[in-house]
């Protein structure tokens, strides 16, 4: 990791006011609670008597109003928070990818490495939309529009050549020249210390975001859906239409692969992309 005060400077200011949305949104929370016990409490009675009498309809309305706006509280600061976070972790990505520009690369052993690579594909944001509001781009299964651009330091499954054939990879992004319209990105193999310039059509951006099932299941793969995936101490591979010797069938056996790593297949034609 870098040495860079200001941005060391400006991650601490960011955790302080971390600490302060915390402790407002629990303020928040318990504001809650009696309206949702009031709530609990006219809705057994209204069970326990099979009627609403138009005093309890004028409380149970009140009680819902003022919950809702207290758990509107609660969201403003649950998304403040998780907005500071997200800015704490692209200014200490900055500082890495600073570091590594001046020469101060980590040296990181194998094992080490896939743990955080674990570690960083479990801990990308969750996507969490507002009522209505749809997915984004590079949320879950959901691919990047054809004008996107990987910016440096992003992760990406990139088409490269190998001894016999095209294989993929999991790399990084070093630039993109707009002028060429080519990425040079970094092989995250430490062992490797490759770098390769491809077109943008042997690039495939990862997700930055997870998709949860709860709140938008349409940014999920279908159950057997053919994909690419990364599995733990792997390169990447297609995990499904790709032959593989050591298969009988073929096909790879269904493993837990975190949505970070798990792209959707691009087809060949004539031997290209």
């Amino acid at each position: 990791m870098g040495s860079d005060p200001q941005a060391a400077k400006t991650i601490q200011n960011n955790l302080k006011e971390l600490l302060k949305n915390i402790k407002k949104y629990d303020e928040h929370r318990r504001a809650c609670e009696p309206g949702l016990e009031i709530i609990n409490s006219l809705q057994d009675k209204i069970h326990s008597e099979e009627k609403i009498s138009p005093a309890n309809q004028i409380k149970l309305l009140k009680a819902y109003q003022q919950t809702i706006q207290d758990s509107e509280k609660e969201e403003e600061e649950l998304r403040k928070a998780l907005d500071k976070i997200y800015n704490i972790r692209r200014l200490r990505n900055e500082m890495r990818l600073a570091a590594r520009a001046s020469g101060n690369k980590e040296n990181i052993r194998r094992a080490a490495h896939m743990k955080m690579l674990a570690s960083s594909a479990q801990t990308i944001p969750l996507w969490v939309g507002k009522d209505g509001e749809e997915p984004p781009e590079l949320c879950g299964s959901i691919p990047a529009d054809q004008s996107y651009i990987a910016e440096q330091g992003d992760m990406v499954a990139a088409l490269v050549k190998g001894p016999e054939d095209e294989n993929w990879i999991l790399a990084e992004v070093v630039a993109y020249n707009s002028v060429t319209g080519k990425y040079d990105v970094d092989d995250i193999d430490e062992e490797q210390k490759d770098r390769h310039t491809l077109s943008k059509r042997k690039i495939i951006p990862l997700p930055t975001f997870r998709a949860s099932q709860e709140t938008c299941p349409e940014a999920l793969f279908d159950k057997g859906q053919t994909v690419m995936a990364i599995y733990p101490q792997c390169p990447l591979r297609d995990c499904k239409s790709q032959r593989f010797k050591s298969y009988a069938d073929g096909y790879s056996p269904p493993l837990n692969v975190a949505q970070r790593y798990v792209i959707q297949v691009l087809e060949k034609k004539k031997g290209k992309l």
